[in-house]
């Protein structure tokens, strides 16, 4: 069981600093991680949830149902909450749902589970509700320092991810033949390419942007192994002294082709 009490802390650690910490736990189906935010999940993950079941959050602008006492967010105000500052909330934590519907028909058991997910951040059981249709359970007391995320589909982490990474990297302003600049956006890291790093998530890597070197030929992002993490500062301090060696891969974009590579050392 992952406990969230005194786990949370590096608020001048990954907030100041550019880096994403990725710990996968591959049978339980979920992610821990430091430096992914709200937005940054909902603008990577390939399929936009419809609605959103908070269950722990301080959003003022949702939709209250009485059969789960509970709040949402449907896709009209989707975007509202996206602008709001989450990561102020302390706990923040939804799963996503199909429609309203669904929510009506959960069972008292379904509801106990649900409410148990959001205080102790943990699941009784595999937290996919065939009447929310979820495929993501969003967790967390201090969003972008320490999230845990239960995927259905493990291609969906993958791709969100790589978008996550490429949107950190993009090169920025570029002058144009005719003096202007122009921003150029590094292209999306493929599933693919995470994928082959599933290994090395397993046992708990950081993706250092801090770190990145890059010129006009290619980018490249070192990577090293860290471990498994609760308590972020300690996370941050093992990476410290990591980062004095040679990285353990590295994930390189070759500009003019524009193709990603994952290297292993």
């Amino acid at each position: 069981m992952t406990i969230f009490v005194g786990a949370i802390s590096l608020k001048n650690h990954t907030a100041g600093r550019n880096i994403i910490y990725i710990h996968m736990n591959h049978t339980a189906r979920y992610i821990l991680s430091s430096g992914i935010q709200f937005p940054d999940f909902m603008k990577g993950i390939p399929i936009k949830p419809s609605n959103l079941l908070l269950l722990k959050h301080k959003f003022e602008d949702g939709y209250f149902n009485m059969h789960t006492r509970l709040n949402f967010v449907t896709g009209d105000n989707i975007e509202q909450l996206l602008e709001d500052e989450v990561f102020r909330y302390g706990e923040f934590c939804w799963a996503d749902f199909s429609d309203e519907e669904g929510l009506n028909e959960l069972t008292g058991q379904e509801l106990a589970e649900l409410l148990y997910l959001g205080h102790i951040k943990s699941p009784l059981r595999p937290p996919f509700y065939r009447m929310l249709g979820n495929q993501f359970v969003y967790l967390t007391g201090e969003d972008g320092t320490f999230n845990k995320i239960y995927y259905k589909k493990w291609e969906h982490f993958f791709s969100m991810i790589g978008v996550v990474i490429s949107h950190r990297v993009s090169p920025g302003k570029e002058r144009t033949l005719f003096g202007r600049r122009k921003y150029r956006q590094a292209p999306f890291v493929p599933a693919e390419v995470m994928q082959l790093l599933s290994g090395q998530m397993r046992e708990g890597v950081i993706f250092s942007i801090d770190k990145m070197v890059g010129d006009r030929l290619k980018i490249e992002i070192p990577i090293w192994i860290v471990g498994d993490f609760l308590d972020m500062d300690e996370m941050y301090e093992v990476y410290m002294e990591q980062s004095r060696r040679a990285p353990d891969g590295r994930l390189v974009l070759d500009r003019k082709a524009g193709e990603w590579q994952a290297l292993l050392e």
